[in-house]
This record gives C-alpha cells, sequence and structure tokens, in this order.
C-alpha cells in the first residue's frame, strides 16, 4: 500500500508548493501598477537564494509576463528594473533556468533595455545580461547577432564602475576566437578597456585585464597593439609587471602573467626580455607550489607550459627555478587519501581538481621536456613518473590522456629514454590501446609518437609490429585528417627502414598500390615527401628490390611517373624522387657509377621539365 501512496503524496507536496508560489505570478497581472511593483519587489525577495522558488516561477510562466513588463512602455522605470532584477535572479539558479530564460529571448529584450536614459534601469540590464552571458549554456554568438551592440557597450563603458565590470565580464566571456577578438578590436576595446587598468575598483581593474588576457591570446594584431599603448604616461606591459607583484592579489597576478604569456607568444615581447625572464616565468613558477589553491596550481602551470613551450632557454630556466620538476609530482597526490581527510568538502574539492592538476602537470612536463636531454631526464627520473605516465594514457578524461600522450611524445625525443626507460616500462601497450578508439586529436599525437618508437634503435619497434601496427598505420593513411596521414606514413616509413622483406611485403600489401597512388597525388606536400620516403625505405637493398619490382615494378614505375608529369615544385622532384630513383636505379640495373649518375641527372632535369 505505501507503494501506491508515495505518488499522489509526492503529487500532493508538488501542489502545494506550486500553490504556494503561484499568488507571486498572480499579482504580476493585477490592473494596479503599485501592486504589480510590490508584487515583483515581493518576488525578488522571495526568490534570493531559493533555487526551488526560482524553478517553480518559471514552471509557472513568471517570466513571459516580467519580460513583457520590462518592455512595455507605461511600465515605470523603477517597474522595469525591479523586473530585470528578478530575471537576473532566477539567471543565478541551475542552468535549466538559464536555459528558459533564453528560451524566452530575454537576450534581445535586456539589450533593447541598454537604450534607456535611465543608469539605474542600464545597471539592472547590463547585471543580468553578465550573468547569463557567463553561463556555460549561452551561445557566445547571441552578443554578436547585432552588429550595433558592440558599439553602444563600448560607450556605456564611460556610465559608472557597474557599467565598466559587467560589461567587462561579459566581453572576456563571450571572446572565444579570432573573429571576436577582431570585433572587439575593431571597436575600440583597447583604447576602451585599457584606463580602465588604473580604476579605483579592483573589480572593474581585474574585469578589464581579463579582457586583455583574452584579446591578446594567439592575437598578433592585438598584441603588437597592446605593447605601444600607453595609460596614464606608462606603458601596458609595465603596468602587467606591476600587477605582477607579491603583494598584489593571486588573481591578479595570475591574469597578468597570462597577458604577459600571450603577448609573448604572439611575437610581441622578446623571450629574453627581462619582463618574461624575470618577473612572468617566475610568477607563473610560484603559482605552482603548494602553498596555492588547487585551481590557481592549474591555472598557473597550464600557462607556464604554454609560454616556455617553443623556446628552449626559457625551458632551461623554468626548469632550475624553485624545483619546479620536483615541486610538479605534488600534483598527482590528489586527492588524497580518504583516511586523512575528516572534511567532506576538502574530499569534493580535490576530486573536482585531480583531473585538472593531472592534466596541467603533463602540459609543464612536455613543455620542459621538448627539447634539452639533462630535463627529460630528470622527469623521468621524478618519483614514479613514467608508471604516471602510463597511467595517464588509461584515464577516463579525454583531456588527461591527451596530456599524457603529449607528455610521452616530448620524451620519446630522447635516443636514450626510447632504449630504456620507454622500455622497461613497455610504453607502447598502451599506446597500442589509446590508438584503436581515440578522439583525433589524441591519435594525432598518440601516432606522433609511435613514429619516434618505429625508429631502427627503438627496442619496441618489433613487439609494435607484431601487434597489428600496418594495418593500423595503413587505416590512418587513409584519415580524412592530413596530420593522420602524414602520421601514418611517415610510421610506415621508419617501420620500412633496414626492414626485412617480410615486413616491406606486409606494407605493400596492406597499403594497396591504389592507396599508394592516392598519397602520391594528396594535396598536402608532407603527406607527398613522406611517401616517396617510405618507397625509399622499400627500395634499399638489391634483393628486396628485386622481389618488390618482379610483383610491383609497374606500379611504382607508374607512380614514378606520376611525380614527374605532375605539378610539383623542385624540392619534390629533386630532394625526393631523384634521390630515390638514384638508389633504386643503381640496384636494380647494377651500372657502373658514372652511367647512374648520369642518368639521377637525366631525371632530375626532366622533373624540372
Amino acid at each position: 500500500m505505501a507503494c501506491l501512496l508515495e505518488t499522489p503524496i509526492r503529487m500532493s507536496v508538488l501542489s502545494e508548493v506550486t500553490a504556494s508560489s503561484r499568488h507571486y505570478v498572480d499579482r504580476l497581472f493585477d490592473p494596479d501598477p503599485q501592486k504589480v511593483l510590490q508584487g515583483v519587489i515581493d518576488m525578488k525577495n522571495a526568490v534570493i537564494g531559493n533555487n526551488k522558488q526560482k524553478a517553480n516561477l518559471i514552471v509557472l510562466g513568471a517570466v513571459p509576463r516580467l519580460l513583457y513588463l520590462l518592455q512595455q512602455e507605461t511600465s515605470s522605470t523603477e517597474l522595469k528594473t525591479e523586473c530585470a532584477v528578478v530575471l537576473g535572479s532566477l539567471a543565478m539558479g541551475t542552468e535549466n533556468n538559464v536555459k528558459s530564460l533564453l528560451d524566452c529571448h530575454i537576450i534581445p529584450a535586456l539589450l533593447q533595455g541598454l537604450l534607456s536614459p535611465d543608469l539605474k534601469f542600464i545597471e539592472a540590464c547590463l547585471r543580468c545580461l553578465r550573468t547569463i552571458f557567463t553561463s556555460p549554456v549561452t551561445p557566445e554568438e547571441l552578443l554578436y547577432t547585432d552588429a550595433t551592440v558592440i558599439p553602444h557597450l563600448m560607450a556605456l563603458l564611460s556610465r559608472s564602475r557597474y557599467t565598466q565590470e559587467y560589461i567587462c565580464q561579459i566581453f572576456s566571456h563571450c571572446c572565444k576566437g579570432p573573429d571576436h577578438q577582431t570585433i572587439l578590436f575593431n571597436h575600440g576595446a583597447v583604447q576602451n578597456i585599457a584606463h580602465l587598468l588604473t580604476s579605483v575598483s579592483y573589480k572593474v581593474r581585474m574585469q578589464a585585464l581579463k579582457c586583455f588576457s583574452v584579446l591578446a591570446f594567439e592575437n598578433p594584431q592585438v598584441s603588437m597593439t597592446l605593447v605601444n599603448v600607453l595609460v596614464d604616461g606608462e606603458l601596458l606591459p609595465q603596468i602587467f609587471v606591476k600587477m605582477l607583484q607579491r603583494d598584489k592579489p593571486i588573481e591578479m597576478q595570475l591574469t597578468s602573467a597570462k597577458c604577459l604569456t600571450y603577448m609573448c607568444r604572439a611575437g610581441a615581447i622578446r623571450t629574453d626580455d627581462n619582463c618574461i625572464v624575470l618577473k612572468t616565468l617566475p610568477c607563473l613558477v610560484r603559482m605552482c607550489s603548494k602553498e596555492r589553491l588547487l585551481e590557481e596550481r592549474v591555472e598557473g602551470a597550464e600557462t607556464l607550459a604554454y609560454l616556455i613551450e617553443p623556446d628552449v632557454e626559457l625551458q632551461r630556466i623554468a626548469s632550475i627555478t624553485d624545483h619546479l620538476i620536483a615541486m610538479l609530482a605534488d600534483y598527482f597526490k590528489y586527492p588524497s587519501s580518504v583516511s586523512a581527510i575528516t572534511d567532506i568538502k576538502r574530499l569534493d574539492h580535490d576530486l573536482k581538481h585531480a583531473h585538472e592538476l593531472r592534466q596541467a602537470a603533463f602540459k609543464l612536463y612536455a613543455s620542459l621536456g621538448a627539447n634539452d636531454e639533462d630535463i627529460r631526464k630528470k622527469i623521468i627520473e621524478t618519483e614514479n613518473m613514467m608508471d604516471r605516465i602510463v597511467t595517464g594514457l588509461s584515464e577516463s578524461s579525454v583531456k588527461v590522456r591527451l596530456a599524457a600522450v603529449r607528455c610521452l611524445h616530448s620524451l620519446s625525443r630522447s635516443v636514450q629514454q626510447l632504449r630504456t626507460s620507454f622500455q622497461d616500462h613497455a610504453v607502447w601497450k598502451p599506446l597500442m590501446k589509446v590508438l584503436q578508439n581515440a578522439p583525433d586529436e589524441i591519435l594525432v599525437v598518440a601516432s606522433s609518437m609511435l613514429c619516434n618508437l618505429l625508429l631502427e634503435f627503438s627496442p619496441s619497434k618489433e613487439p609494435i609490429l607484431e601487434s597489428g601496427a600496418v594495418e593500423l598505420l595503413c587505416g590512418l593513411t587513409q584519415s580524412e585528417n592530413p596530420a593522420l596521414r602524414v602520421n601514418g606514413i611517415w610510421a610506415l616509413m621508419n617501420m620500412a627502414f633496414q626492414a626485412e622483406q617480410k615486413i616491406k611485403a606486409d606494407i605493400l600489401r596492406s597499403l594497396s598500390t591504389e592507396q599508394l597512388f592516392r598519397l602520391l597525388s594528396d594535396s598536402d606536400l608532407n603527406v607527398l615527401m613522406k611517401t616517396l620516403g617510405l618507397l625509399r625505405n622499400l627500395l634499399s637493398t638489391r634483393p628486396h628490390i628485386d622481389k618488390i619490382m618482379s610483383t610491383h615494378g609497374k606500379q611504382i614505375m607508374q607512380a614514378v611517373t606520376l611525380i614527374l608529369e605532375g605539378e610539383h615544385n623542385i624540392e619534390v622532384k629533386e630532394q625526393g624522387l631523384a634521390n630515390f630513383l638514384q638508389r633504386a636505379r643503381q640496384n636494380i640495373y647494377s651500372r657502373n657509377t658514372w652511367a647512374s649518375k648520369q642518368n639521377s641527372r637525366s631525371l632530375c632535369h626532366a622533373g624540372q621539365a
């Protein structure tokens, strides 16, 4: 009987809750404007901090009525303002609340409200827009649909510190790529926001700083402009450096470091500039220490990884700053053992950030070890490092797996490590599993690393061959992704180098001459060059040449003709084809040295013609 009564009881409770909320909505339809205003004010007080009440009011249809009142010319400014405040409060609930507001077309209504002359109403609309646009369910493009919105927002920046804070926050959340950066830049974002960095309001300074970080990211045009901007007689980079100082809030230090990092990566600041070497880099290393909050350590490590990624000297400096390599090992110790945590909230916090910490550590290790052999050695010798990377390859989080593969790829550039640590931990096994079923972004890095493991001096080469790598790599050459085609054919080229006849035959059989022709006709130059390299390695010794040419000679010579007659540059025809033909014909026809050279020269000229 209990089971039978459960549903009616729930329905009864739901009806009571809905009924208790309905009177708020009913008052919005009262003919007396003062009663409507008081009803909205009472609704505002009822929904503060009460997500259930917010959900009930949305279900009961409060949003369309509030939007109607907000847009009515007969509504008083006070009523419009209160409606905007309530809508903003509803948006602060769950993501479903925001979706419901978007479905009611709240954004156009609020943007229309920004045309009002009343500052309080404008601020209320902006506050609500800020809340909606910072929600992950809101498409950023909604800000750019109407071309008049951005210039109007720029004009509103001067109205008050609240308009400055809210508009900068909207910009920083809705600037998601080069197109958005260009729109904001062309409408004077740099000039309009620069002076806000000296505002008396900390919130305004921070939001302005965040705006510059998203505007400068991978954008040389914006970054070059920022370098020369003067604010109260001081260049912008100098202001950013001041904000890096230890006495400034951590959030400000981190965001300033991001701005300088992005400007450096965009080529606006030299990597050997003191503001990078002596200020930005040490600040980011500080953010990786145990004393910082977990989220700060994540952001610090990821930004530092991006800063040093292309520069050997910065990698060396970072590696010896504050024992960074050993410091990063602590990133893998979260969450702490359950027995050591008595605070459930702390456990939940640790669990939430554990994936992000591992991802950040792998990224930074990958950047640190990108070029220097000594740094790679230090990383691998860090406690349980190889075990952690191998474990990372099978993580549930795609981002952690990708970061682990990148880290492993960076370390695989070491001949010594390929022969020792990589073999000791049988890294090829989990890597082959990753290659079986993974998103393209992981496949690109994993297949690139496989190219290194298939080099002739790698002990992993033989077991990889035995695990069915030929078929897998031939499959990659058929991918629509050019990077995967390059890596697939590159790995086959490495596999064929000084290989046994059986392996070469397997490659030709699995690849098929039809696919070989497709690769030689590929629009990507890298694919073409690596395919020529594969052919050269397949035809490397006389016995192999005799065997392969007896079965595939006609097709291979057709491939040669395809290259000669194709519209390829000199590099392809001379460096790739001529070298291949010279070596091949020397072995096939056993001509004397002089004749071989003459033949090679004639083919080179034919290629140029």
